[in-house]
Protein backbone atom coordinates (compact mmCIF):
# COMPACT_ATOMS: atom_id res chain seq x y z
CA UNK A 1 0.00 0.00 0.00
CA UNK A 2 1.56 3.36 -0.84
CA UNK A 3 1.80 6.01 1.69
CA UNK A 4 0.00 9.11 0.75
CA UNK A 5 1.65 12.49 0.26
CA UNK A 6 1.01 15.84 0.32
CA UNK A 7 1.00 18.71 2.99
CA UNK A 8 -2.82 18.71 3.95
CA UNK A 9 -5.82 17.41 2.75
CA UNK A 10 -6.85 15.18 0.16
CA UNK A 11 -3.76 13.25 0.54
CA UNK A 12 -3.00 11.08 -2.17
CA UNK A 13 -0.42 8.98 -3.74
CA UNK A 14 1.63 11.92 -5.34
CA UNK A 15 0.59 14.49 -3.18
CA UNK A 16 -0.33 16.77 -6.49
CA UNK A 17 -3.78 17.49 -4.75
CA UNK A 18 -2.84 18.93 -1.56
CA UNK A 19 -4.88 22.19 -1.77
CA UNK A 20 -1.59 23.62 0.06
CA UNK A 21 2.22 23.29 -0.40
CA UNK A 22 4.42 23.10 2.73
CA UNK A 23 6.00 26.07 3.96
CA UNK A 24 8.04 28.59 3.74
CA UNK A 25 5.26 31.19 2.04
CA UNK A 26 6.17 34.26 0.37
CA UNK A 27 3.62 37.01 0.30
CA UNK A 28 3.44 40.39 -1.23
CA UNK A 29 0.69 42.86 -1.10
CA UNK A 30 -1.32 45.95 -0.17
CA UNK A 31 -2.82 46.65 2.84
CA UNK A 32 -5.06 49.65 3.91
CA UNK A 33 -5.29 49.48 8.07
CA UNK A 34 -7.71 51.44 9.84
CA UNK A 35 -7.25 52.02 13.53
CA UNK A 36 -10.18 52.95 15.90
CA UNK A 37 -11.39 52.40 19.54
CA UNK A 38 -14.83 50.17 20.40
CA UNK A 39 -16.13 49.18 23.49
CA UNK A 40 -12.87 47.48 25.30
CA UNK A 41 -15.14 44.66 27.12
CA UNK A 42 -15.84 43.47 23.67
CA UNK A 43 -12.35 43.28 22.92
CA UNK A 44 -11.62 41.51 26.21
CA UNK A 45 -14.40 38.80 26.02
CA UNK A 46 -12.49 37.67 22.37
CA UNK A 47 -9.35 36.84 24.30
CA UNK A 48 -8.24 33.38 25.71
CA UNK A 49 -7.09 31.94 28.25
CA UNK A 50 -4.31 33.22 29.30
CA UNK A 51 -4.02 36.38 27.03
CA UNK A 52 -4.80 38.88 29.35
CA UNK A 53 -6.07 43.32 28.11
CA UNK A 54 -3.22 45.34 26.88
CA UNK A 55 -3.28 48.66 27.93
CA UNK A 56 -5.58 50.72 25.95
CA UNK A 57 -7.94 47.60 25.41
CA UNK A 58 -10.45 49.02 23.14
CA UNK A 59 -8.22 49.23 20.04
CA UNK A 60 -9.02 47.56 16.61
CA UNK A 61 -7.27 47.52 13.73
CA UNK A 62 -9.72 46.51 10.62
CA UNK A 63 -7.23 45.90 7.77
CA UNK A 64 -7.99 44.86 4.08
CA UNK A 65 -5.40 43.48 2.08
CA UNK A 66 -4.55 42.38 -1.80
CA UNK A 67 -1.89 39.21 -1.74
CA UNK A 68 -0.08 37.19 -4.36
CA UNK A 69 1.83 34.54 -2.18
CA UNK A 70 3.58 31.24 -3.35
CA UNK A 71 6.22 29.01 -1.98
CA UNK A 72 9.82 28.61 -2.31
CA UNK A 73 9.69 27.46 -5.95
CA UNK A 74 7.28 30.54 -7.25
CA UNK A 75 5.17 27.97 -9.58
CA UNK A 76 2.13 29.64 -8.13
CA UNK A 77 3.23 32.93 -9.70
CA UNK A 78 3.30 31.85 -13.34
CA UNK A 79 -0.98 30.27 -12.80
CA UNK A 80 -2.35 33.13 -10.65
CA UNK A 81 -5.64 31.59 -10.11
CA UNK A 82 -3.30 30.24 -7.40
CA UNK A 83 -1.62 32.95 -5.77
CA UNK A 84 -3.63 35.65 -6.12
CA UNK A 85 -6.64 36.53 -3.13
CA UNK A 86 -7.92 39.37 -1.23
CA UNK A 87 -8.84 39.50 2.51
CA UNK A 88 -10.27 41.47 5.80
CA UNK A 89 -9.40 41.40 9.21
CA UNK A 90 -9.68 42.78 12.32
CA UNK A 91 -6.73 42.66 15.27
CA UNK A 92 -6.86 43.43 18.51
CA UNK A 93 -3.81 43.06 21.07
CA UNK A 94 -3.51 41.38 24.32
CA UNK A 95 -0.25 40.95 26.67
CA UNK A 96 1.21 36.90 27.13
CA UNK A 97 3.24 36.85 29.91
CA UNK A 98 3.32 40.94 30.29
CA UNK A 99 4.30 40.58 26.31
CA UNK A 100 2.47 42.62 23.67
CA UNK A 101 0.72 40.09 21.37
CA UNK A 102 -1.52 40.93 17.93
CA UNK A 103 -4.27 38.31 17.76
CA UNK A 104 -6.52 38.04 14.55
CA UNK A 105 -10.07 37.67 15.74
CA UNK A 106 -12.16 37.30 12.64
CA UNK A 107 -11.25 37.34 8.94
CA UNK A 108 -12.48 37.02 5.95
CA UNK A 109 -11.03 35.13 2.56
CA UNK A 110 -12.31 34.92 -1.04
CA UNK A 111 -10.61 31.82 -1.66
CA UNK A 112 -10.49 28.09 -0.59
CA UNK A 113 -6.04 27.85 -0.49
CA UNK A 114 -6.17 30.99 1.64
CA UNK A 115 -8.75 29.88 3.98
CA UNK A 116 -7.33 26.60 4.57
CA UNK A 117 -3.56 28.20 5.34
CA UNK A 118 -5.20 30.28 7.31
CA UNK A 119 -6.83 27.52 9.28
CA UNK A 120 -3.16 25.47 9.97
CA UNK A 121 -1.77 28.62 11.10
CA UNK A 122 -4.75 29.37 13.86
CA UNK A 123 -6.36 32.50 11.55
CA UNK A 124 -10.32 31.90 11.56
CA UNK A 125 -10.39 32.09 8.47
CA UNK A 126 -14.46 32.30 6.68
CA UNK A 127 -15.35 32.77 2.70
CA UNK A 128 -16.45 36.16 1.86
CA UNK A 129 -16.26 39.11 -0.95
CA UNK A 130 -13.44 41.81 -0.08
CA UNK A 131 -13.15 44.89 -2.46
CA UNK A 132 -10.19 47.01 -2.15
CA UNK A 133 -9.41 50.17 -4.85
CA UNK A 134 -5.84 49.63 -6.36
CA UNK A 135 -3.58 52.41 -6.57
CA UNK A 136 -2.11 53.15 -10.65
CA UNK A 137 1.01 54.98 -12.31
CA UNK A 138 -1.06 55.83 -15.26
CA UNK A 139 -4.58 56.74 -16.83
CA UNK A 140 -7.59 57.71 -14.52
CA UNK A 141 -8.89 54.63 -13.22
CA UNK A 142 -7.57 54.85 -10.13
CA UNK A 143 -5.85 56.65 -7.39
CA UNK A 144 -2.47 57.34 -7.25
CA UNK A 145 -0.68 56.80 -3.97
CA UNK A 146 0.22 60.68 -3.56
CA UNK A 147 -2.10 63.14 -1.38
CA UNK A 148 -5.47 62.91 -2.84
CA UNK A 149 -5.61 59.73 -3.72
CA UNK A 150 -8.82 58.44 -2.67
CA UNK A 151 -9.66 54.37 -1.86
CA UNK A 152 -12.36 52.53 -0.95
CA UNK A 153 -13.35 49.00 0.83
CA UNK A 154 -15.84 46.74 1.07
CA UNK A 155 -16.04 43.11 3.02
CA UNK A 156 -19.07 40.90 2.47
CA UNK A 157 -19.94 37.25 3.90
CA UNK A 158 -23.13 35.44 3.52
CA UNK A 159 -24.68 37.72 0.70
CA UNK A 160 -24.58 40.83 3.17
CA UNK A 161 -22.01 43.64 3.55
CA UNK A 162 -19.64 43.78 6.85
CA UNK A 163 -17.93 46.77 6.72
CA UNK A 164 -17.39 49.39 4.14
CA UNK A 165 -14.82 52.34 3.87
CA UNK A 166 -13.22 55.09 2.78
CA UNK A 167 -9.44 56.42 2.70
CA UNK A 168 -8.03 59.73 1.61
CA UNK A 169 -4.31 60.08 1.64
CA UNK A 170 -2.61 63.31 3.32
CA UNK A 171 0.76 62.55 3.48
CA UNK A 172 3.53 59.93 4.40
CA UNK A 173 5.13 59.34 8.07
CA UNK A 174 8.02 57.64 9.48
CA UNK A 175 5.24 54.60 11.42
CA UNK A 176 2.52 52.18 11.08
CA UNK A 177 0.00 51.60 13.24
CA UNK A 178 0.20 50.00 16.62
CA UNK A 179 -2.62 47.70 16.76
CA UNK A 180 -1.39 45.32 14.03
CA UNK A 181 2.47 45.05 15.11
CA UNK A 182 2.99 42.67 17.52
CA UNK A 183 3.72 38.30 16.97
CA UNK A 184 0.63 37.35 16.05
CA UNK A 185 -1.13 35.02 18.83
CA UNK A 186 -3.60 32.69 17.58
CA UNK A 187 -5.62 29.14 18.07
CA UNK A 188 -5.50 26.11 16.81
CA UNK A 189 -9.00 24.20 17.34
CA UNK A 190 -10.23 20.88 16.36
CA UNK A 191 -13.30 19.48 18.48
CA UNK A 192 -13.37 15.30 19.05
CA UNK A 193 -15.22 12.99 17.44
CA UNK A 194 -16.76 11.82 20.21
CA UNK A 195 -19.69 14.32 21.00
CA UNK A 196 -18.95 14.21 24.37
CA UNK A 197 -14.68 14.06 24.32
CA UNK A 198 -12.55 16.88 24.94
CA UNK A 199 -10.91 19.20 21.97
CA UNK A 200 -8.28 16.77 19.29
CA UNK A 201 -6.42 20.03 18.89
CA UNK A 202 -6.81 22.91 21.33
CA UNK A 203 -3.61 25.15 21.48
CA UNK A 204 -1.76 28.86 21.54
CA UNK A 205 0.72 29.27 18.80
CA UNK A 206 3.04 31.97 17.62
CA UNK A 207 3.28 32.34 14.20
CA UNK A 208 6.61 33.81 12.71
CA UNK A 209 7.30 36.03 9.62
CA UNK A 210 10.55 36.86 8.44
CA UNK A 211 12.26 39.51 5.56
CA UNK A 212 9.72 41.69 6.36
CA UNK A 213 9.99 44.88 4.18
CA UNK A 214 7.56 47.68 3.20
CA UNK A 215 7.38 50.88 0.82
CA UNK A 216 5.92 54.01 2.05
CA UNK A 217 3.77 54.44 4.93
CA UNK A 218 0.85 56.84 3.40
CA UNK A 219 -1.40 57.86 5.84
CA UNK A 220 -4.95 59.94 6.01
CA UNK A 221 -8.22 60.76 6.69
CA UNK A 222 -10.49 57.52 7.12
CA UNK A 223 -14.31 56.94 7.59
CA UNK A 224 -15.98 53.27 8.95
CA UNK A 225 -19.24 51.28 9.01
CA UNK A 226 -19.95 48.30 9.92
CA UNK A 227 -23.15 46.60 9.60
CA UNK A 228 -25.07 43.52 11.59
CA UNK A 229 -25.37 39.98 9.48
CA UNK A 230 -27.52 36.76 11.26
CA UNK A 231 -23.87 35.14 11.23
CA UNK A 232 -21.31 37.14 11.60
CA UNK A 233 -20.44 39.71 14.65
CA UNK A 234 -18.52 42.14 13.82
CA UNK A 235 -20.55 45.06 14.26
CA UNK A 236 -20.00 44.36 18.25
CA UNK A 237 -16.94 45.95 17.32
CA UNK A 238 -18.57 48.63 16.46
CA UNK A 239 -16.12 52.11 16.17
CA UNK A 240 -16.24 54.95 18.32
CA UNK A 241 -13.38 56.67 17.39
CA UNK A 242 -10.71 56.37 14.84
CA UNK A 243 -7.42 56.52 15.85
CA UNK A 244 -5.78 56.57 12.28
CA UNK A 245 -5.47 55.22 8.92
CA UNK A 246 -2.83 54.18 6.53
CA UNK A 247 -1.98 52.35 3.34
CA UNK A 248 1.07 50.52 2.20
CA UNK A 249 2.77 47.97 -0.05
CA UNK A 250 4.43 45.09 2.33
CA UNK A 251 6.17 41.99 1.72
CA UNK A 252 7.08 38.68 4.16
CA UNK A 253 7.81 35.12 4.59
CA UNK A 254 5.83 33.10 7.14
CA UNK A 255 8.33 30.68 7.88
CA UNK A 256 6.29 28.37 10.64
CA UNK A 257 5.53 29.27 14.18
CA UNK A 258 5.78 28.12 17.86
CA UNK A 259 3.36 26.15 20.16
CA UNK A 260 3.22 28.74 23.11
CA UNK A 261 0.03 26.42 25.09
CA UNK A 262 -1.58 23.21 24.85
CA UNK A 263 -4.49 23.09 26.71
CA UNK A 264 -5.33 20.42 28.72
CA UNK A 265 -8.57 18.32 27.31
CA UNK A 266 -11.29 20.06 28.30
CA UNK A 267 -9.57 23.06 28.89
Amino acid sequence: MAELQGFLFPRTATGKASVLPPPPWHYSGDMLTIEYRTDPDRVIELLPTPLEPAEDPGAVALVWADWQSCSDGGEELLDPVRAQYKEAFVVVRARYHGEHVSRCVHIWVDTDFSMVRGHYQGYPKKLGDIHLTRPVAYGRAGPRLAPGGRFGATVSAGGRRLAEARFTITGTAEQAGFVNAHAMFHTRYLPAMEAEGPPALHELVANKTIDGEGGPIYVGDAELQLFTSPTEELDRLAPREIIGATYRQVGATFAGGTTVERYHPGG
